[in-house]
Formats: C-alpha cells, structure tokens, sequence
C-alpha cells in the first residue's frame, strides 16, 4: 500500500486528503481542511495566497508520512515573482472588478472570433488574459520575471522548482489546445510575455522534491517527491468520473459547474463559440469540451447573506416548494460579483416576468431548478456540437452530495444521474500521482475501474411521468427565449 497526499484548493476551502492505494483497493482519508477567505484591501479583491500556503504545510504534517504530493487548485489566476522568486503582491482574486471592460479592449486587437479559433477557451470576464492586460502597466507586472498559476506557486514554494502545468495553463487563452503549445500570435498581438512564464509540464511528470524548511515544517520524510498533477482542479475532478464507457457527460459541481464531455481533440467552430464552449487540456491528451456555469456560488452567497443557516432543513423545505414556478438563467453575469443574492435572484425574477420568491425555500427552489435547467442546456449543446451522444450524466464533486439537485439535474436532462464521487478532484490528482509512482497502471478507463470499485455512488433515474416532463421542457424554453433575446439585442456576449 501507498499513500500519497492531494492539495486540493478550492474556491471556498482548501484540504488535504490522504489517498492510501494498493492493487484493487483505494481509500480516502482527511487530514485537513481550511478555509479559503478572500480579502479587500485598497478595493481589490485578493486571495490570500499565505494563508492558503500555511494550511497546505498544516495538512501535510497531519497527513504524515506519504509516498508524494500533488497540488490542484482553480484556474485563471496568478502570482508574480522578481528576479529572486519573491511573490510581489497577493493574487487578484478573478471576482475582482479589474477586468471590467476589458474583454472589449481586447477584442478590439483581436477579434473575438480570432481568439477562440486559436485557443477554444469560452469567453469568461475573468479569463487570465483579460486580467493579464488589465494589469499590464502595473508596478508589479513591470517588475515581474516570473508568472506561476495558483497550484504552480504553491507547488514552487514546496519544491523551489518552477512549472507551469498544462491543464492549468490550457484556460489562460494563450494555448493552442490542439498542440498543447503557447500561442505566440495571440501573445505577441496582446503584448504578453510568454518568458514569464517557465517551461510547461504535464500530469504526471515530476514536480521536484520538499524543500528542506518543508520538511522542517511538516515532519515529513526526504525525499518525498511532488507530482504535477492535473492542477485545474476540473482536470482532475473528470480523472475521477467513474465512468464504464465513453459515452458520458460530466458536471464538476461546487462553487462552479462545469458541464461537458471528455473529447480526443477540440472544437473550435463559430458555432461552439456563440454557444460559449471551452476546450480545456485534461489528462492523457483528452480535452475538456464544457461550459462554465455559475453553480452552487449562487446558493453559498444566499446562506452567506441569510448569515448561514442550517442546510439540511432548509433543503427539506425546498423539497416540497412548487417545483419550477420560477426560472431565471443561472450564467447571467449580474449573479458573479460578491453581495446580496437573494436580492439578485429577485430582481432577476421580477425582470423576466416570472413570480418573485417569497421565502427562502422558494429563492433556493428556484437556484436548484434554474441551475438544472442550466445543466440541462449545457450538456445538450456539447452533444450538437461535438457530434457526440451520452447516456448517462456523471456529477460529481461537493454538488453530489445535494440529492435534490441531482434529481433535478436527471429530470432536467431526461437521463440518469450517477452521483459521486464528492471528493472527486482530491481522487484524481492522487490517482494521477499513484500512476507516476507505479502503484497503478493503465488509462483512464482502468482508474476509473478502480474508482467503481471503491467509491460509494448513488443513481438517480429521469422522470417519465408525462406532466413533468413537459413542465421541463416549457421551463427549458422559457429561460432559451430570454437567453437569446439578451444576446439578439446585444445584453450578453
């Protein structure tokens, strides 16, 4: 047996997970978990990069002894290091308001239709190159020479050796996902430094060892070698699909999800980029064909707002409200800034002309509904325009373990739900890691073998009552005619 640690860093929190395997067997164990708190100073939204780190060295001291090390974490954000490696300033966090209006700017130099040919990624406010160009003439950006994505950063600081990992590095906009190379066409006509950035590296390769001090600080053993890993948390999140054939759709559900299929090479139509899809670099030369949408974000800010009352009874309650009564599209942009949701999830309603919340069982009723619905559309597009069909949706990540939005989620799409993994992105960066390390072998299909054979999963089967399934498919239609009469008058990109 072998065991091996995954950072996982998230949005909200961060842990770390002990991932103990042996031939036909894989348990998972937590040995921390710490909580993610952006913070405001000057007016700009941060993460707070040391404290995310102190907690990655708490969790490896109480994960003890392990065989390696693996780090994933979200995309598009970034440190900037000087000539010595010292970070110079807290990463932007991607809800910052810095890039507002800056996707214009950008398209002005490079048609947006240009940039999604070359690099597949969807257009999001928050993509690395707006962020990139909002900030470049910064103090800090003039003073870089060295850029590192969030997990590359954290793995520097464990190792002292730079990377940029390629999963990771696909959702900057500035890679070709059909070569796994940079884009110096977009770089050089957007006035960004690919030498920032060091050499890339794939899942699985090898990531350095600890540093002494790390060692120092966490008990741990030299040498303990760290992996780059499927660091896009979503990268590794679809590792651990369980999966029995190809023919699948995926929802990583959390703070976001991330809806879409698991294809051998990227699509890059006009039509896909109307339709808002990304192309993603996954793990064995796969890519990730799926499109952001606003996930659970939108129920974390209500309870936050609601000053955080008790989930499970409030979720009972939802449960027995009228089902789709009302439906707002849940990517709209007005819901991705911090703030008051209820209010938003309001005002969204009382300007689609559909009946306003009353109460907090009615606002939650209507995010589960709307972001089923969005799962739904978003897995129906990938099928049109990958030319691929599914019969089965995989969700998986902390959003399988709210059953109602699973149920929904398979009567929205009229296929069965597996739901499960929860822990999906800490399963597969150890897998990952296990692989590099000998202590599993094969593809994807055998880690996902080995996955159904371990991990507890739950099944929901679609409605077929008649009823239902017309109220789906009126509510479907309801939010696609606002959807697209935003987008006709020019509202949404």
């Amino acid at each position: 047996m072998k065991s091996f640690a995954a950072v996982d860093l998230g949005a909200s929190s961060g842990r770390v997970m002990v991932v103990r395997v042996a031939p036909g067997w894989l348990a998972l164990d937590e040995a921390h978990r710490f909580p993610n708190r952006p913070v405001r100073v000057g007016g700009t939204l941060h993460w707070d990069i040391l404290a995310l780190y102190q907690g990655v060295l708490d969790g490896l001291r109480k994960a003890g002894p392990v065989t390696g090390a693996g780090i994933d974490s979200w995309a598009v954000d970034y440190g900037l290091l000087d000539a010595d490696g010292a970070l110079l300033g807290n990463p932007v966090h991607y809800r910052d308001s810095r890039t507002e209006g800056v996707p214009q700017k950008v398209f002005a130099l490079i048609p947006q239709k240009d940039l999604y040919a070359a690099t597949g990624i969807q257009n999001l406010p928050f993509n690395t190159v707006f962020q990139l160009v909002a900030a470049r003439e910064s103090p800090q950006t003039n003073g870089a020479a060295t850029l590192l994505m969030i997990p590359d950063l954290i793995t520097y600081w464990l190792t002292g050796i730079p990377g940029t990992e390629l999963t990771n590095a696909s959702t900057t906009q500035l890679i070709d996902p059909g070569t796994g190379s940079w884009s110096t066409p977009i770089a050089e006509a957007l006035g960004i430094d690919l030498a920032l950035f060091p050499s890339l590296r794939g899942p699985g390769e090898s990531a350095g060892t600890l540093l002494p001090d790390v060692l120092n600080a966490t008990g741990l053993h030299d040498p303990t070698p760290v992996t780059a890993v499927g660091s896009h948390d979503t990268a590794s999140a679809v590792v651990a699909v369980p999966a029995a054939t190809g023919d699948f759709a995926y929802i990583s559900c959390g703070t976001w999800s991330l809806a879409g299929l698991e294809l051998p090479g990227p699509v890059r139509t006009e039509e896909s980029r109307r339709a808002n899809f990304t192309n993603e670099l996954g793990v064995d030369g796969t890519v990730r064909y799926l499109r952001n949408i606003m996930g659970l974000w939108l129920l974390q800010e209500c309870l936050r707002a609601w000053s955080d009352p008790p989930l499970a009874p409030l979720l009972r309650e939802v449960a027995r409200a009228t089902p789709l009564r009302s439906v707002v599209d849940a990517d709209d942009p007005v819901f991705l800034a911090p703030g008051d949701m209820p209010a938003r999830i309001a005002g969204a309603c009382r300007g689609a002309g559909e009946p306003v919340p009353r109460d907090r069982a009615e606002t939650v009723r209507c995010i589960l509904d709307s972001l089923a619905l969005a799962h739904r559309a978003a897995i129906t597009d990938a099928q049109r325009l990958s030319g691929r069909s599914v019969d089965t949706v995989h969700v998986v990540g902390g959003g399988s373990r709210n059953e109602l939005l699973c149920r929904l989620t398979a009567d929205a799409c009229g296929l069965p739900v597996v739901a499960g993994p929860a822990e999906a992105a800490a399963l597969g960066n150890a897998l990952v890691q296990a692989r590099a390390a000998g202590a599993v072998h094969g593809g994807l299909p055998e880690l996902r073998s080995l996955l159904r054979a371990t991990q507890p999963l739950c099944r929901y089967e679609p409605t077929t009552h008649p009823a239902e399934r017309s109220s789906w498919e009126r509510a479907a239609r309801r939010v696609a005619s606002r959807k697209s009469a935003k987008i006709s008058t020019g509202q949404e990109a």
